[in-house]
């Protein structure tokens, strides 16, 4: 009997101790760092409909994204038009997955707003999104248009985008099918103290 209070005692502080290595660490009870370590590319949706709310949190959590001299060249274009996700998925295949989309973001740099930046800023805001929509359960996926100048043409002649905007990223978006999994990207071969 002694034993197996003492294996209890024993089993219950290794647990403590796991517990609070984590906290300290940060991951436990931080929403910010588990969202952030939970985020995954989705790119298979189900028929459910994201909420104008919804968009509009994304929208909101977009604008939140620091820009150099704090010019916010950011334009974004909120496509919900069923046939025009279907045709641009067709155009651009780094899309595809706009075919089964729910909605999608468009994020894009006024060039006269900054000429030399806008694609850092608008990164930001690209990561924003995508950070806001796996905390609210919404799958959504990066795909590059930016620095690729046919798939700039494409989205350009179809949405007719004025000459001073370009387009970094087309963002789909839609409720996961089914549970994703997020890749431990971590490698510590790749952090660098005080010296190369």
């Amino acid at each position: 009997m002694k034993f197996l209070k003492t294996m209890t005692l024993v089993v219950i502080t290794a647990f403590s101790c796991i517990s609070c290595n984590r906290q300290q660490q940060g991951e436990a009870g931080n929403p910010t760092l588990e969202t952030i370590l939970n985020r995954k590319s989705v790119r298979d949706y189900s028929a459910k409909e994201i909420s104008d709310e919804a968009i509009s949190n994304l929208l909101k959590a977009a604008m939140a994204a620091p820009s150099s001299r704090d010019r916010r060249p950011w334009e974004l274009l909120v496509v919900s038009d069923k046939s025009l996700l279907q045709e641009l998925g067709g155009k651009l295949r780094s899309a595809s997955m706009l075919q089964k989309a729910n909605k999608a973001i468009i994020v894009c740099g006024d060039t006269t707003l900054s000429d030399n930046c806008w694609f850092l800023d608008c990164s930001a805001v690209t990561q924003n999104i995508l950070l806001a929509a796996e905390s609210m359960g919404i799958g959504a996926v990066w795909t590059a248009v930016y620095p690729y100048d046919d798939r700039a043409a494409i989205v350009s002649e179809q949405f007719q985008l004025p000459g001073n905007i370009k387009v970094l990223a087309v963002i789909p978006l839609g409720y996961p099918v089914e549970k994703n999994t997020p890749k431990d990207k971590f490698d510590a071969a790749r952090i660098h103290n005080n010296k190369w």
